[in-house]
């Protein structure tokens, strides 16, 4: 599982990357959002990586803080 937090604006970035923030279900500054960890997510991830904080994080610790 992976928490991922957007840490920067995509103003003034490319469409695409801000396509890619809102794909990722990323709205506004320091919101968070927990995705399984594939390969689809993680090619996201690397496109917009310089916007975006992630941690790995276990199942338990996530059902336990929802």
């Amino acid at each position: 599982m992976l928490k991922i937090t957007l840490t920067r604006s995509p103003i003034g970035y490319n469409e695409s990357q801000k396509r890619t923030v809102r794909a990722l279900g990323l709205r506004k500054m320091n919101q968070t959002v927990h995705h399984a960890d594939d390969p689809t997510i993680r090619g996201m991830i690397a496109k917009v990586s310089h916007l975006v904080h992630v941690e790995t994080v276990s199942e338990e610790k996530k059902n336990a803080t929802a």
